[in-house]
């Protein structure tokens, strides 16, 4: 089982008629992973890639034997992801990766809110999602068309909030012979669900991960608090992190570059104050990717 989902999960994907959606669907079904159905209102009885569509979450539940999905895939635009999140944590869904970028702060908070109250896990939002090499399990466009390229199976987690670095750090371990187990993209924007250090605590409890390589960037307290994790031994692996963008802290306070999270205010988000208290922690803070994976190297042969 993958340290996030289990093995064979029921997957629903509301939105599953948009252009994107669509692709990712015919994405995931040729790596191994199947869709249980869709979601789109007004499309009842379409068909995407195989997938029968529904009007709403509860009449897909209904249409395709009644068992609750495990997880949900949010492909929609975002004054309506709010709506859709509420929808996947009133049927029960207890995974959902929220792919859509750019919700309304507001929408954000309310959004995160509900799936606490549900006691669902939200990844993302602005997620490319969650792969699992040796159970060809893959939610979203992580490793787009050709994921073997990037991800092959092996003992090391990936935590990264840029999508590109993900895959790139996954093709890295590669060519060095190592292997993912779980990478996770879990998003860019500055309200996030599951944060590093869930998904750092997740890994450290899988025993088919020995070591995890976190990739993160300016804005937000979230290394602060995935330090604090490591300092307090809640994780019990090796962790390398790699916090890219310190040329931004030459940028006026404020500016925003790249992705919605990534912005330094009244102090706080310094990628220099981050990779200090990740070395205090006890993370192996590295400069580069090729170093990154030396440095895994190093930690999973030792």
């Amino acid at each position: 089982m993958s340290c996030l989902v289990t093995d064979s999960p029921r997957i629903v994907v509301q939105g599953i008629t948009g252009r994107e959606a669509s692709m990712v669907v015919a994405q995931m079904s040729a790596y191994g992973t199947l869709v249980a159905a869709g979601v789109t209102p007004g499309k009842d009885g379409a068909e995407v890639d195989g997938v029968r569509v529904f009007d709403t979450v509860e009449a897909a539940c209904a249409g395709t034997g009644g068992r609750p999905f495990d997880v949900s895939i949010v492909y929609v635009p975002p004054f309506a992801a709010l709506d859709a999140v509420g929808e996947a944590v009133e049927a029960g869904i207890e995974l959902i990766l929220v792919v859509t970028e750019n919700i309304p702060l507001h929408d954000a908070i309310r959004l995160h809110a509900r799936a606490a109250e549900g006691n669902a896990r939200v990844i993302g939002p602005n997620s490319v999602g969650l792969i699992a090499p040796a159970r060809r399990l893959k939610l979203g466009a992580i490793g787009g068309a050709n994921p073997d390229r990037a991800f092959t199976p092996g003992r090391v987690g990936v935590i990264s909030r840029s999508g590109g670095l993900t895959a790139e750090i996954g093709l890295q371990l590669r060519r060095r012979g190592l292997g993912v187990s779980t990478a996770v993209s879990i998003g860019g924007d500055a309200l996030l669900g599951l944060q590093p250090a869930d998904v750092a605590r997740a890994l450290s409890d899988d025993d088919e991960t020995d070591a995890i390589v976190y990739v993160g960037e300016p804005g937000t307290a979230l290394e602060e608090r995935l330090a604090e994790t490591i300092a307090t031994g809640e994780i019990s692996i090796p962790v390398v992190a790699l916090i890219v963008g310190e040329f931004v802290e030459g940028f006026p306070q404020g500016t925003v570059f790249g992705h919605a999270g990534a912005v330094i205010e009244r102090d706080q988000g310094s990628p220099r104050e981050k990779k200090l208290h990740l070395a205090r922690a006890g993370a192996k803070v590295v400069e580069s990717i090729e170093d990154a994976v030396t440095q895994i190297e190093s930690e999973v042969s030792s």
